[in-house]
């Protein structure tokens, strides 16, 4: 058995992976709604990033009804989370490219301050939130949410 090095330097990536009915529309959709760049393309199966955050595509398989898209599906199980320096024109733009308007975009009240945020539903029925980058920045440990019976807090970044 072959050991695998493991390299810790480098934090885990965690990214989603939208099941659509056709790869080629959505490619092009993202692209031209949310600025994505291809990283590659197997035919029904897409890699894109966003500003360097990398998401990938599926076309539905007939072959494998656990996996649909919600379209089909009649439901979306999961919300696609993106924060950036600019809501407001990732939402304006998405919406202009055929995305359906969802939560107005507005400044919340959260424990680290305010967070601008509002969101829209893609033309495959996957549903994004899309806010500035505040919920990323750690807060000083008063301003945190206390967690009960949860998972320990994350240590602060350096």
């Amino acid at each position: 058995m072959t050991e695998v090095p493991k390299d810790r330097s480098a934090p885990p990536v965690i990214s989603v992976m939208l099941v659509v009915p056709d790869a080629g529309a959505a490619t092009t959709w993202y692209k031209a709604a949310l600025g994505a760049t291809e990283l590659w393309n197997l035919g029904g199966v897409v890699g894109l990033e966003i500003a360097g955050a990398p998401f990938f595509l599926h076309a539905v398989n007939p072959d494998n009804p656990a996996e649909t898209e919600p379209g089909r599906a009649g439901v979306t199980s999961a919300r696609v989370e993106m924060f950036t320096d600019d809501p407001d024109d990732i939402i304006e733009r998405a919406v202009a490219a055929g995305a359906t308007a969802g939560p107005d975009i507005e400044d919340r009240r959260a424990p680290w301050g305010t967070h601008r945020q509002g969101g829209f539903t893609d033309p495959f029925g996957h549903i994004w939130s899309v806010g500035d980058r505040s919920p990323l920045d750690p807060a000083p440990k008063d301003r945190r949410p206390a967690v009960k019976d949860g998972p320990p807090a994350v240590k602060d970044r350096p």
